[in-house]
C-alpha cells in the first residue's frame, strides 16, 4: 500500500513538472518497448543477458569477419519480435506532447524498432540515435532498401544475403559496436538538450554514451529532471522526479 502511495506521488509530482514546461526534451531507451513484447539487452530478461553469443552480433569487426555471426545474426533478425510489434500506451503518450500543444521539442531515443514512427510522433521531430532495424544498408556501396525485402530472401534460403547492386555485406540500418553515431544526430540531440525546459527519460538506463550525455547537458542548463525507469540510474540522485513503474501504466498519466 506504501508503494502504491509513494507510486502515485512521484506520479503527480512529474505529471506537475510535464504540465509546466514548454520546451520539452524526451530521451526514451528499450524499456518504453518492453510492453510491446520487445525485450531489452542488459536486463534481467535482456538479450544479451540470456544469450551473450548474440551481442558478438553487435559488434561490426566480428559481423563483417565472421560469416557464422551474419548468418545467425539474420536467423535472429527473420525471427524478432519487432515485425510482430505495436506501439503501447507508452509510445502513445508521447504523441500527446505534440498533438495539440506542441511542447515537444525533440524525441530522442536510443531505440531501433521504429515504434515512434508507428504511434504517430512527427518524424521531423525523431532523431534516432542508434539508428533504425527497419531499413538494410549495403557496407560497401550505401545502398539502403527496406530491410523486409531482405529477410523475404533469408526466409526463401539466403543464409547471408549480399547486396543485389555491389555484392557487398548487408547489415541493419542500426550503429553496432565498433561504428560511428551520426554526428549531426548527436549535436542536434545536445543543442536541444542544452536549450529545453525539461528533460523527460523514458526506460533507458542512461549508462550508454553519447545518448545519455543529454542528460547532464539539460541538468547543467538548470532543465528539471523526471526520470521514469524500471531500474536505478546513475543520474537518480540528481533527478527532481524519479518514477519506479510499468512505462505504458505510468507514462500517460504524466503527459496527460
Amino acid at each position: 500500500m506504501e508503494h502504491q502511495h509513494d507510486l502515485r506521488a512521484s506520479v503527480e509530482r512529474a505529471a506537475a513538472l510535464v504540465a509546466r514546461a514548454t520546451r520539452v526534451v524526451v530521451l526514451t531507451g528499450a524499456g518504453i518497448s518492453t510492453d510491446s513484447g520487445i525485450a531489452d539487452f542488459r536486463g534481467p530478461n535482456g538479450l544479451w543477458t540470456k544469450n551473450p553469443e548474440a551481442e558478438k552480433a553487435s559488434h561490426l569487426s566480428h559481423y563483417v569477419n565472421d560469416p557464422d555471426v551474419r548468418r545467425s545474426s539474420w536467423r535472429t533478425r527473420a525471427s524478432s519480435p519487432i515485425w510482430q510489434a505495436e506501439p503501447n500506451p507508452g509510445h502513445q503518450a508521447l504523441v500527446g506532447l505534440e498533438r495539440p500543444t506542441d511542447r515537444l521539442h525533440l524525441l530522442v531515443t536510443q531505440n531501433v524498432d521504429g515504434l515512434h514512427h508507428a504511434a504517430g510522433s512527427d518524424p521531423g521531430r525523431i532523431v534516432e540515435i542508434h539508428g533504425n532495424a527497419r531499413t538494410v544498408v549495403c557496407l560497401e556501396c550505401g545502398e539502403r532498401a527496406p530491410m523486409a525485402r531482405a529477410l523475404e530472401r533469408v526466409r526463401a534460403g539466403e543464409e547471408d544475403p549480399p547486396c543485389r547492386s555491389c555484392g557487398g555485406i548487408l547489415k541493419s540500418a542500426t550503429i553496432s559496436f565498433g561504428q560511428s553515431l551520426v554526428v549531426e544526430d548527436l549535436l542536434r540531440a545536445e543543442r536541444a538538450a542544452a536549450t529545453c525546459d525539461l528533460l523527460l527519460a523514458v526506460g533507458t538506463s542512461l549508462g550508454v554514451y553519447p545518448a545519455a550525455g543529454v542528460v547532464p547537458i539539460a541538468v547543467d542548463r538548470g532543465a528539471p529532471l523526471v526520470i521514469v525507469n524500471g531500474e536505478p540510474t546513475p543520474f537518480d540522485p540528481v533527478a527532481d522526479v524519479v518514477v519506479r513503474g510499468s512505462i505504458s501504466e505510468v507514462l500517460p498519466a504524466i503527459v496527460g
